[in-house]
């Protein structure tokens, strides 16, 4: 069988690498990095989103060897030496998760816009947040806990 080495939230693993198996089913089956959700599984729901090399991807589509030699970034890595981060944060604060199915993926899509735009307007939230599903329809909530993060940072 081969392998492949991946870096994830500043780690180098090794992994199989079988044919048809996507980068979110290594994650959360190879390395116990279960903050990655399954959804749909045809990149529809946005609940596996995770950052490789800082933008956001929907694992459940993307190949392990798509990412060899990139820096994958996972709901796990967000927080550093112990903080959290400015957005998981808000996201207590606010009390935005219901069901919490889909906040990791959420997460991870606002934390690559704010690294890209550090203080988005509302509207660029919403544009940003869109290809997200929340069947707790917490979105308002969401937008206000990046809007809360990003005066934050």
């Amino acid at each position: 069988m081969a392998s492949a080495k991946i870096t994830v939230n500043g780690k180098d693993y090794t992994v199989p690498v079988v044919e048809g198996v996507t980068l979110q089913f290594a994650l959360r089956d190879d390395l116990g990095l279960t903050g990655t959700k399954f959804g749909c599984g045809m990149a529809e729901c946005g609940c596996c989103t995770v950052l490789i090399d800082g933008s956001p991807v929907r694992s459940c589509i993307t190949m392990v060897t798509d990412a060899i030699g990139k820096e994958i970034t996972t709901i796990e890595g967000l927080a550093k030496g112990g903080v959290l981060h400015p957005l998981q944060q808000a996201w207590i604060d606010l009390q935005v998760p219901q069901c919490g199915y889909c906040q990791s993926g959420q997460l991870m899509e606002a934390a690559a816009l704010l690294s890209r735009n550090p203080h988005p307007s509302e509207q660029e939230i919403r544009q940003a947040m869109q290809g997200h599903i929340c069947r707790c329809g917490t979105y308002n909530r969401i937008v206000k806990a990046i809007q809360l993060a990003a005066s934050r940072m």
